[in-house]
């Protein structure tokens, strides 16, 4: 038997040979390993959630979430506010109820969503006494420049609510949401989520208005209102925001899973003259030439997400 330090007598000289084998083993090894280490691994970035748990940034944008523990106005505004207010609330008008978005647990959803409450009486518009009444939160000029999108940007806005069971519409125009120019022409919104009251059964209307009479699409889609009533929805819109864009919008109900609304749309103007920023809202905006068909109304929300892609 061969021992280590002992001449390898009886054995062929195999030295040569094992060289070689040793050095085309070692050369495979570099070879390989270099071309590993070329590969470039895709990096998996970490949930990053700020201040009190109230915005979570991270490789799907910004999202904004109930917490139940942070004040709701600075809970919004530490998410979308940058160095001012976004909410336009009928506060000022309606000072013995107090602040008109709360933060409530939700038992569907077992966690907390945002109420949005608005009255018949004698809530307004921004302490402006006129036949509308709003209750929104936006995005807006002093907002992160990641929740505003800039012309022929793409964005993804993803976000539920729920409709009371009892939710009345009126025929005029109640919107839950929208997409409208921060300035330029921006009188009116590009994309508005409108409830409607109709005699043949209320609807949720998706409504495009574009720069002129020609180029609005305007009832781009419309879903049974029954659809919605009592049961949380998540919707999510993709649109590219230029003069020949496009439009995406999916709603599920989250309940049983059923898609209520899936449309695209190309060649679609979703954008204004002289604006240089556009940008989401939600909430209730109503107008109140109909009060007979209206009442006190709670709507909804929660995980408002925007993600620029």
């Amino acid at each position: 038997m061969y021992k280590f330090g002992q001449p390898n007598i009886g054995q062929p000289n195999l030295s040569p040979c094992m060289n070689k084998q040793k050095l085309l083993y070692v050369l495979c090894i570099c070879f390989f390993g270099w071309g590993c280490s070329k590969q470039k691994t895709a990096p998996v970035e970490k949930e990053v959630v700020a201040g009190n748990g109230n915005q979570t940034s991270n490789t799907e944008g910004i999202t904004l979430s109930a917490n139940g523990t942070t004040e709701t106005y600075q809970l919004i505004n530490n998410v979308f506010g940058g160095t001012g207010d976004v909410i336009e609330a009928p506060d000022c008008s309606h000072l013995g109820f107090g602040k008109h978005i709360t933060q409530v647990f939700d038992n569907d959803l077992k966690h907390q969503v945002f109420a949005f409450h608005i009255h018949l009486s004698p809530d307004n518009d921004k302490c402006e006494n006129s036949d509308r009444q709003r209750n929104e939160i936006k995005t807006y000029d002093k907002s992160p420049e990641n929740l505003k999108a800039s012309k022929d940007e793409k964005v993804l806005y993803k976000w539920k609510f729920k409709l009371d069971a009892a939710f009345k519409p009126s025929s005029d125009f109640t919107h839950i949401h929208q997409l409208k120019p921060i300035d330029g022409d921006n009188q009116l919104p590009i994309i508005t989520l409108t409830p409607r009251y109709k005699a043949g059964g209320d609807i949720l209307q998706v409504i495009h208005t574009g720069d002129t009479e020609t180029s609005s699409q305007k009832y781009i889609a419309s879903i049974p209102l029954a659809d919605f009533r009592g049961h949380w929805v998540e919707v999510t819109e993709r649109a590219t925001f230029s003069f020949d864009g496009k439009y995406e919008i999916q709603i599920n109900r989250i309940s049983d899973g059923k898609l209520l609304l899936k449309q695209a749309f190309t060649n679609i103007e979703m954008w204004r003259k002289n604006s240089t920023s556009c940008r989401p809202k939600w909430g209730i905006y109503r107008r109140t030439l109909e009060p007979q068909m209206l009442r006190d109304e709670t709507v909804w929300f929660n995980d408002f997400n925007i993600t620029e892609y």
